[in-house]
């Protein structure tokens, strides 16, 4: 991956700008990556800004160490505040939008490179992303049955990737699922080693970032939104930047005619 333009460090979230890509990682590896709630609100703002910000085409996601992504929810930290006596409030329950939501609401392409073991709200911050690569040793799994929580994005997001049987399997039993079996049924786009994986994800997202991010955004916001609509009435959603009023379709006609690779702008 090429040397980053901006960079914030000595943090659990590291970020990094390079080539209109935004690299998110999460840098808590002492402690299997777990979402603290001071990361959670870490992670909603890097997305929220990454959308607002112009020169941001891509996000990519991913974490440090080379065992797992995410292990979900900070447990230890959620035991130490029940026994301050610190009233819980479940993930829907919330003043502002979770995470997922804002992941998921993200209408500018997003990428998970799953590093490692993708576990409960792990899993559920890479179902939010548009496209998963994953090493070969990563596993994904909800265990909240086991620990008595109840992956209310999951539940939900799941189903939408995988037979009703076979998600539901997942949710019920709390057993992981291996990345080959995750790349058979789709969840996973692709399987990379380890060594490659930064690299590929790297690549993947600087190839979406050269096309024009206007005509990338208005097919994600239609895919996303049009979803469970019947064919004839998502055909006549307008939703997203219209592509063909803007200045980067003049742009591609000309580099097209000119023999030259377009230079979009975003307008």
């Amino acid at each position: 991956m090429p040397a980053s333009v901006a960079s914030e460090g000595n943090a659990d979230l590291l970020i990094e700008d390079a080539a209109h890509v935004r690299v998110l990682t999460i840098n808590r590896p002492a402690r299997a990556n777990a979402l603290s709630s001071s990361l959670r609100r870490k992670l909603s703002d890097a997305f929220l800004d990454a959308s607002d910000d112009p020169a941001v085409r891509v996000i990519m996601l991913t974490a440090t160490g080379d065992r797992v992504f995410c292990a979900g929810a900070d447990l230890k930290e959620i035991a130490e505040a029940d026994g301050r006596g610190e009233r819980f409030r479940p993930p829907t329950a919330q003043l502002e939008r979770t995470l997922y939501e804002v992941v998921y609401g993200t209408y500018k392409p997003t990428i998970a490179a799953l590093n490692g073991h993708a576990m409960g709200g792990g899993f559920e911050l890479a179902l939010a992303c548009d496209i998963r690569l994953a090493v070969p040793a990563a596993t994904l799994a909800f265990p909240e049955a086991k620990v008595g929580m109840g992956a209310p994005f999951g539940s939900v997001a799941l189903t939408r990737h995988l037979p009703l049987g076979v998600a539901l399997a997942m949710l019920f039993t709390g057993d992981p699922m291996s990345a080959e079996d995750a790349q058979r049924w789709g969840l996973i786009n692709r399987v990379v080693s380890a060594a490659e994986l930064h690299s590929e994800a790297f690549a993947l997202a600087h190839r979406i970032a050269a096309n024009a991010p206007l005509s990338v955004q208005r097919m994600k916001e239609t895919a996303v939104k049009t979803l469970d609509m019947p064919v004839a009435v998502g055909l006549r959603l307008d939703v997203g930047p219209n592509p063909y009023r803007s200045w980067d379709r003049a742009e591609g006609a000309r580099a097209f005619a000119e023999k030259r690779p377009p230079r979009f702008e975003g307008r």
